[in-house]
């Protein structure tokens, strides 16, 4: 399944003959902070061979995550296989490029702060035990109108549900803009559809590699908020924007590979599934709750992860059922793989993805056997009932998550040093900050009574 991958210098060449096919103006250099919002240093075309080479020194002290004051000068590397001409700003505008990069030390060593090595040291620990990461991450978002400031309302652009047409998805044309740009991209659009909620909208592309996907979903949340804002409109991968309907999550399939075959699947084993698969399955099921707050990075996150809105609260895996933290989707064969349903998209896609990983080898490891599938729906059933099937839940808040995490000996090893304390530190003021704050609830609730 794994395609041949080019040199470095032949994929150098490539973009250089690109940039002069398609009269490329500027570059820009992306990466992303520890939160996955994605950061840009723009260049003169006529730096491209030198960055190429090179790379370019940046002020990395007022990235979220990244470095103190008195050790901020980093380095962007390109990697040239990110290679994209971006299609809006061809035509009348400036035609401009984008690289995604890694980002070094001044000394040449790579920097323990770069969310995007995080994820390459996972694949390469994955790697050392013959297995290649697939992912492929459904992306839910919403549409929201723009007050007479321009500032988002949280006003749903449509009232329309799942699947509509157009007569009613006012969202149609913006997310059919998107679609085509990603696709002049490189990207393979599988599906993309109005979603369940008025507003709510959902991009797949195809399922590859890890690194791939993490890059594509980083360029899928900015393209979309683009073509948004050409549109009048705001986009937001908010997990949990409006109360009552249902929040964005951002479910990832995912499988282990190797030699070319799909290590999860095994015709003769139950449900055609590989011990690899189970003991990755176990893997995510014990460590879940210590890489949730990656996985579901913000106050807001926990919100959406309640009962009723078809998004998992409780820990437990099955074949059908959707209310299930894990689902196993029917496709066999090279299709064989697992849904891990509580992601939101407002995560950071190289951690989500490398503690994902981490947790999964960490059942193959050690032969983790999870428990019975639980095809009953879980949201009906009384606690009693939950524990007799060993269901347990999620953390209920990023707080409780970020204590869950902070004893994870796993999390730490897997993030770094670096990552670990950074992204502590930086969730729980998040955390303080959202405590502190007198809310709107505790007005309607209060303020008529005591």
């Amino acid at each position: 399944m794994a395609a041949k991958k080019k040199s470095t210098g032949n994929l150098q060449a490539e973009v250089l003959a690109s940039a002069k096919a398609a009269k490329v103006e500027y570059i820009r250099l992306m990466f992303s902070d520890i939160n996955g919002i994605p950061k840009n240093v723009e260049l003169p075309v006529e730096r491209l061979e030198e960055v190429l080479e090179s790379g370019v020194q940046f002020d990395a002290s007022s990235i979220a995550g990244f470095a103190e004051i008195q050790e901020s000068d980093m380095i962007l590397k390109p990697d040239p296989s990110t290679w994209a001409v971006l299609p809006w700003t061809t035509g009348d505008e400036t035609t401009t490029a984008r690289l995604i990069c890694d980002v070094y030390k001044p000394d040449g060593t790579r920097f323990e702060g770069d969310p995007r090595y995080v994820l390459q040291r996972a694949i390469k620990k994955a790697a050392e035990l013959g297995y290649n990461m697939y992912t492929g991450p459904e992306c839910e978002y919403f549409y929201f109108k723009l007050g007479p400031d321009g500032k988002p309302l949280v006003t749903p652009q449509d009232s329309a549900g799942y699947f509509d047409v157009g007569t009613i998805d006012f969202g149609e044309q913006a997310r059919r803009d998107t679609t085509l740009y990603l696709e002049k991209m490189g990207f393979n659009i599988e599906a993309a559809h109005h979603e369940v909620a008025p507003g709510q909208h959902e991009i797949d592309f195809n399922y590859g590699d890890a690194m791939v996907s993490a890059d594509r979903i980083i360029t899928l949340k900015w393209v979309t908020k683009v073509v948004a804002q050409k549109h009048g409109l705001h986009a937001t991968f908010m997990p949990k924007p409006i109360f009552g309907v249902n929040g964005s999550g951002m479910h990832v399939h995912q499988s282990l590979w190797k030699n070319n075959n799909n290590a999860f699947f095994d015709e003769k084993g139950r449900f055609q599934l590989s011990t690899t698969a189970y003991n990755y399955m176990g893997g995510l099921l014990k460590n879940v709750p210590a890489i949730t707050a990656i996985l579901n990075s913000t106050v807001n996150s926990y919100k959406r992860l309640v009962p009723g809105y078809e998004a998992p609260c409780y820990m437990a895996w099955a074949n059908k059922n959707r209310s299930a933290l894990i689902r196993v989707p029917a496709a066999r064969g090279k299709g064989t793989r697992l849904e891990l349903r509580c992601p939101d998209p407002a995560g950071n896609p190289y951690l989500q993805t490398a503690v994902m990983l981490a947790a999964g080898l960490d059942g193959v490891r050690n032969k983790i056997t999870p428990p019975e599938p639980v095809e009953a729906d879980i949201y009906h059933m009384t606690p009693a009932e939950r524990r007799k099937n060993g269901v347990g839940s999620l953390p209920g808040s990023l707080k409780e998550a970020l204590t869950l995490l902070e004893e994870s000996k796993i999390v730490r090893e897997t993030l770094g040093e670096h990552i670990f304390e950074q992204f502590v530190t930086v969730k729980e003021k998040e955390w303080d900050a959202f405590r502190l704050r007198v809310h709107a609830w505790e007005h309607e609730t209060y303020l008529p009574k005591v």
